[in-house]
């Protein structure tokens, strides 16, 4: 068994198998993620949220799942074709293959390659492809406006949350994502790095093109955005593909300032549940909040939007970076590129 893992056929084997590990729980997580938001947004709304389908509701996203696929997909006249379908399947790819290189554990990744985050940050920005074909294969003025829109805020929150990464990586001296986990034991990034963690957060709300910034689908003027003109599994896939970068960007959170599997601060009566469990309540919590801010916060104009990131988020990135790197460089603590 040993031998035949290490001929390419056993290679390929072992990584598909490892793949679907991951892929299944990542779908099923992103289906309930669906269903947690309109329970967490019930209950802060005082309604009850999905109730009927199963008990307390738990068959929606199955419901929903059948609904889809039973639809037809509608392509408009005019569209182009081949791009029209292609634009959610770019989406929904990107937001599952960005996955590759996430370790749950120590060591806990499909790749576990010493660039981890500079594939990570190109995989995000490969995102802005899909949308802005979605748009203009649409054949719809309504959804190109919504393509723009959408691809200059992430372009824009992009910038920044550069910097902040880079920040860490000073920090750290090395790309590797297991690497900076590591790094955290003594002290989550989020207490030394604590303005960085709040502007990368908020960052990737507008990444994920969440409340309170989720411009492209303003209903008063663009209705839908982008996706406007999709149906049945086409739009399901624009869908899953949110939330799937929703979950990316929590556990990109927990990975760069909430470190990782690893325990509180290392407190003993914490220690016992093990790394992954430690992983995935913290990407829960960070997925709460993005449903809490969704509650709470109203829709920003499109100037406010573009305010913040070249205005605030650029410039007060960029001086925390020097602000870091000076006092690592007079402190003596810059360590070493491994």
């Amino acid at each position: 068994m040993t031998e035949f893992l290490q001929t390419p056929l056993g290679i390929l084997v072992l990584t598909l198998v490892q793949a679907l590990l991951l892929l299944v729980p990542l779908l099923i997580g992103v289906a309930y993620l669906t269903y947690a938001e309109r329970k967490v947004l019930g209950a802060m709304q005082l309604r009850r949220g999905p109730n009927v389908v199963g008990p307390f509701g738990l068959f929606q996203p199955f419901a929903d799942a059948i609904k889809m696929l039973m639809k037809e997909t509608v392509i408009p006249t005019g569209a182009n074709r081949l791009l029209f379908l292609m634009a959610p399947m770019l989406t929904f790819t990107l937001a599952m293959i960005a996955w590759a290189v996430i370790p749950v554990n120590d060591g806990w990744a499909i790749a576990d390659i010493n660039v981890g985050i500079l594939y990570l940050f190109a995989i995000s920005s490969l995102g802005v492809y899909g949308i802005i074909i979605a748009g203009w294969a649409s054949n719809s003025k309504y959804a190109f406006l919504g393509a723009l829109r959408s691809a200059a805020q992430m372009v824009s929150y992009e910038v920044s949350m550069g910097f902040i990464m880079v920040t860490v990586l000073i920090c750290v001296g090395s790309l590797n994502l297991n690497d900076i986990v590591n790094a955290q034991k003594t002290v989550w990034f989020c207490i030394p790095l604590f303005p960085m963690f709040i502007m990368f957060f908020i960052s990737t709300l507008a990444e994920t093109n969440r409340s309170p910034f989720d411009l492209p689908e303003g209903e008063s003027e663009i209705v839908a955005g982008f996706f406007v003109e999709y149906s049945a599994m086409s739009f399901a896939l624009f869908f899953l593909g949110e939330y799937a970068n929703m979950i990316l960007m929590s556990a990109m959170t927990t990975i760069l300032f909430l470190g990782g599997w690893l325990a509180p601060f290392g407190i003993e009566p914490f220690t016992w549940l093990p790394g992954p469990l430690w992983f995935i309540i913290k990407v829960v919590a960070v997925l709460f909040v993005f449903l809490w801010v969704r509650a709470t916060f109203p829709r920003y104009r499109y100037d406010q939007l573009m305010r913040l990131g070249w205005k605030v988020f650029l410039p007060g990135s960029l001086l925390y970076l020097v602000l870091v790197a000076g006092v690592l460089v007079a402190m003596g603590w810059l360590p070493h590129a491994a």
